[in-house]
């Protein structure tokens, strides 16, 4: 708890020390993104950067497609940490083809995960590990308006993800099954029926993804699909709520890289290196964002928890001489 009190002062201390050696890297802009995974990673660049490589280090609020434009375009900002590149990888690809963006490391090694989960503790205590299997047993998932009926969590209505759970719910014959698909009615309707859940020492079954405080603070099991993911059945169907006979597939798989502009890679030199190597798992970046939750910390407050708390992972990323660099800041 003492970083979340003293983070202000430690990163004037932090300014401070980094002008000396600005000249060994420069000016870089880095795209502070509004969610939360996105966010941390920023301010754990930009301390690593600034007191590892001599770096003087920007933040800018960003979001997906304006970054992303604005970095191709007009090469700024110079980096955006965490990008899921999903929905516009061949543009990307083509900006990478030009000479124009540079990727960096898969930051969530894991990618991006989304799917169907439950309560690890039922999943071992009943042996589920698949959706089939869960939906052998409705009664163990409470929560439908039809107590008779096992109830499934899907997205808030307005999201996106609605329609490719609603979809799937199809597809894997839920209803049949003994399935009710409810609607959380928000974010925080969602993680409400999943803390509740748990205070009760109820089942819950239904969707949700990672890197995220819930499933930092809740010990979730993401069930299997046992289906390839196919790709042309998803970007017709599953995504397209005007489809009929939705047929099963996992769920596609998020990439979640980090890229930075050809400028950032000529002047940041052996940070370059770093940019490459850094990654984490979900599990790691989920802990960090329930330590935050938990402490109303902010994304900076995040950054130094985790390298103060996780030197195992960070260090990975680093050679020696910039990990004693940081630990001398920290």
């Amino acid at each position: 708890m003492k970083r979340l009190f003293a983070s202000g002062a430690a990163a004037a201390a932090l300014f401070g020390a980094s002008g000396a050696f600005a000249q060994d890297c420069g000016t870089v802009q880095l795209a502070e993104m509004n969610w939360a995974s996105a966010g941390v990673m920023a301010y754990i660049d930009k301390i690593i950067l600034e007191e590892g490589y001599g770096c003087e280090v920007e933040l800018v609020t960003g979001d997906t497609v304006p970054t992303f434009t604005s970095m191709s375009e007009k090469s700024e900002p110079d980096m955006a940490p965490e990008l899921w590149i999903n929905a516009f990888r061949v543009a990307l690809d083509a900006a990478v083809d030009e000479g124009n963006l540079i990727y960096g490391g898969e930051v969530l090694n894991e990618g991006g995960v989304e799917g169907w989960w439950i309560p690890t503790s039922l999943a071992e205590e009943h042996g589920i590990t698949t959706v089939a299997q869960a939906l052998e047993h409705p009664e163990l998932f409470p929560g439908a308006e039809d107590s008779s009926k096992g109830a499934f969590f899907g997205c808030p209505a307005g999201w996106g993800c609605q329609i490719n759970n609603a979809n799937l719910f199809k597809a894997y014959g839920l209803e049949e099954a003994g399935f009710e698909l409810v609607d959380p009615g928000s974010a925080a309707g969602l993680d409400g029926s999943i803390a509740r859940a748990f205070e009760r020492g109820e089942g819950w079954f239904g969707y949700y993804w990672a890197p995220t405080a819930i499933l930092g603070k809740y010990d979730m099991t993401l069930l299997d699909f046992e289906q390839p993911f196919d790709e042309e059945m998803w970007n017709t169907c599953i995504t397209n709520p005007e489809c009929l006979d939705p047929k099963p597939t996992s769920w596609v798989r998020s990439e979640v890289f980090t890229v930075v502009t050809d400028d950032f890679a000529e002047k940041a030199g052996v940070a370059m290196d770093y940019v490459k190597a850094r990654t984490w798992d979900n599990k790691t970046a989920s802990v960090v964002l329930a330590w935050m939750a938990d402490n109303q910390g902010s994304n900076e407050d995040g950054a130094y928890y985790f390298l103060e708390n996780h030197q195992d992972v960070w260090s990975a990323w680093v050679s020696d001489e910039v990990a004693a660099k940081i630990n001398d800041a920290l």
